[in-house]
């Protein structure tokens, strides 16, 4: 799987600061904190023809991971929110939109890791893409277990949503090298965490579990798909899982932002087959779509 460049995007407006400014404009200073040190938090959001998907789940993270990184001033909500529209609507963007929303913790006067360089305030890029689901949920992916262990709470907290990706970036390179779409890490015990960019169910005899969000991401979507199951009367269950459950799964799936439910057909070579015939994840699917109006229109301000 690899993202190539859409002409509608080459002309686009970008959120940067405190202004729009065109594509080949949409620059920060080398002084930054995201250059400096991948000094960041950001957010993927989804914008479907009825609105912005789960925004307001989205800030909540986002500022929840800037005040774990102490960052300070940070934007209202309300400007935040303004500056997403205002990108949307100088874009025309209705539909099939990816944003990049990142805060940085913003200039520095001087070179230097101590926060306290950090004089001007933080910096939001809103970055928004003509952009479809990234996964194909009709042949779904494969995957190979990587070498690269998920971050846990003793190292550095997956919980943050920070801009340092370069734990799953490893990961991915490995993926590439391999030929496959994604890889799988492992936590520091040897427990399937999630995948370099999405976390990870699976089903066995009816019964869906996720791994617990200790060494993952607690992803919007993963939240999203078990309250789906709650309402659907599907058993689920989070438990530290090994890739032995995995290789003999009935199912397993990815969820995430840019994929919503996709299928692994695949792991180390391995594939995943239905051998019960419950195919929870069409189910789960079907369920999932049906409620992307109802929180657009609840939670989006466009």
């Amino acid at each position: 799987m690899l993202q190539e460049f859409n002409p509608k995007n080459a002309n686009i407006q970008i959120w940067v600061g405190n202004s729009l400014v065109p594509r080949q404009d949409a620059k920060i200073s080398v002084f930054d904190s995201s250059v400096q040190g991948g000094d960041a938090v950001w957010e993927g959001l989804r914008r479907y023809k009825e609105g912005l998907f789960c925004l307001d789940r989205h800030l909540d993270r986002m500022y929840e991971s800037a005040k774990a990184l102490a960052f300070t001033e940070v934007p209202e909500r309300s400007f935040i929110k303004s500056a997403i529209k205002q990108t949307l609507e100088s874009n025309g963007m209705t539909h099939d939109t990816h944003i990049r929303l990142t805060l940085t913790r913003g200039e520095k006067v001087t070179s230097g890791m101590d926060p306290r360089v950090n004089q001007s305030g933080p910096c939001l890029i809103v970055l928004a893409e003509w952009k479809p689901l990234v996964y194909d949920n009709e042949n779904g992916i494969k995957v190979i277990t990587s070498t690269q262990r998920r971050n846990n709470p003793q190292f550095l907290d997956s919980k943050i949503h920070h801009n340092n990706l370069l734990n799953n970036i490893l990961a991915k390179i490995q993926a590439n090298f391999a030929g496959v779409d994604a890889a799988i890490q492992l936590d520091h015990q040897g427990f399937v965490a999630e995948l370099n960019d999405t976390n990870l169910f699976m089903a066995k005899d009816g019964v869906l579990y996720t791994p617990y969000a200790d060494a993952c991401l607690h992803g919007i979507t993963r939240g999203l798909v078990l309250e789906v199951a709650e309402k659907e009367q599907i058993k689920a269950q989070e438990k530290n899982l090994s890739l032995v459950e995995f290789y003999n799964a009935d199912e397993v799936f990815a969820t995430g932002t840019m994929g919503e439910l996709t299928p692994v057909h695949e792991i180390d070579g391995r594939p995943v087959e239905n051998k019960t015939g419950i195919k929870l994840r069409a189910r789960l699917q079907e369920a999932f779509s049906k409620q992307i109006p109802d929180l657009c229109e609840q939670l989006c301000v466009i």
